[in-house]
């Protein structure tokens, strides 16, 4: 919603991204009159007991002054059905100087709400799906930006894997980058190591993927956050993911690495970066990991805590080949 544009009746905006819907409802208030917004805005927040009455009296109430009428309704999915059909209702003949937003975190596209918003203009749904996991590092750069900072994909990524998925935590992490910076600046993979704690929690796929990557330091980082994790349980995946590699590097062999994803029967997404790492093996070393794999099974099976982490840290050790410079490229 450009600041100049003309504001249709009604917009719905849609989907998990809390910092977006955020976003959309604080550009929305922006049209408004602030000497007059005590007049002219309405939040409400629906209840089982939402009067429909009441809610249609609010968008047909005329505004003061100059400024637009806004009502907003969030969450707009928990609506009781009679509020619901009578704001559909409500859209085939709209107050021309009222604007509805209902913010949604979801609304499937067949309901009669989401179909009567649609109508009212191309421009009417705003979607705020999350960015995928992968996309991410990408998505928190661009965020930067917007606080006066430049990030590299490593810190980007980061910056993720230490704060979550959330984009208002990850939003509030980077203004709080900003202010360390004085505002502007570049944050590095060491200022988000040294300035942001740890809240997420570690997902095993982080440390198999750098496990793939044969970055021994940040295996051990990662590896150090998972033990309090199944050894056995994160053996079997990392003994699944020398597998895929070695199908991976077989196909690669032949000219086929695009059908690594179908081989495996996974999404292209998941195996994205197969090939590449499979690659970075040189011959026989998968085939040795994977018998590093059966030999740290058997350790496992019946040894005291101290000896199943040594044998654990000893496959890290074997799998990305000792005293390698640990790799930051993306993954």
């Amino acid at each position: 919603m450009a600041k100049k544009a003309r504001l249709l009746p009604a917009y719905l905006v849609v989907g998990a991204d809390e910092l977006k819907r955020k976003s959309a409802i604080a550009r929305l208030k922006g049209y408004l009159d602030e000497g007059l917004a005590a007049f002219n805005l309405d939040e409400i927040s629906p209840t089982a007991d939402t009067d429909p009455v009441a809610i249609i009296s609010s968008l047909n109430t005329m505004p003061v002054g100059d400024s637009p009428r806004i009502v907003i309704i969030e969450p707009a999915d928990k609506l009781p059905k009679p509020v619901s059909e009578a704001i559909v209702g409500y859209l085939k003949d709209p107050n021309p100087a009222c604007t509805l937003l209902l913010s949604a975190t979801t609304l499937a596209k067949s309901t009669r709400l989401y179909k009567a918003v649609a109508k009212v203009g191309p421009k009417a749904v705003i979607d705020c799906t999350p960015a995928t996991r992968r996309d991410l590092p990408s998505y928190v750069q661009k965020l930067a930006r917007s606080h006066g900072l430049s990030m590299d994909q490593d810190a980007a990524r980061a910056l993720v894997d230490r704060v979550g998925e959330s984009t208002t935590m990850l939003d509030t992490q980077l203004r709080t980058l900003s202010a360390l910076k004085g505002g502007q600046g570049q944050v590095t993979l060491a200022d988000v190591e040294a300035d942001v704690a740890r809240v997420a929690e570690v997902k095993p796929w982080e440390f198999l993927d750098r496990l793939s990557e044969r970055d021994v330091q940040r295996s051990l980082e990662l590896y150090a956050l998972l033990r309090g994790s199944s050894q056995v349980g994160l053996l079997t995946l990392a003994t699944i993911r020398i597998r895929e590699l070695i199908c991976a590097r077989a196909l690669d062999a032949r000219g086929e690495g695009g059908g690594v994803a179908q081989a495996l029967g996974k999404q292209g997404w998941q195996v994205r970066n197969h090939v590449r790492w499979a690659r970075g093996f040189a011959p026989g070393e998968l085939e040795r990991d994977l018998a590093a794999c059966a030999s740290c099974e058997r350790a496992l099976k019946g040894s005291a805590s101290a000896d199943s982490d040594s044998a654990f840290l000893s496959l890290i050790a074997t799998i990305c080949g000792g005293n390698r410079q640990p790799s930051r490229k993306g993954a």
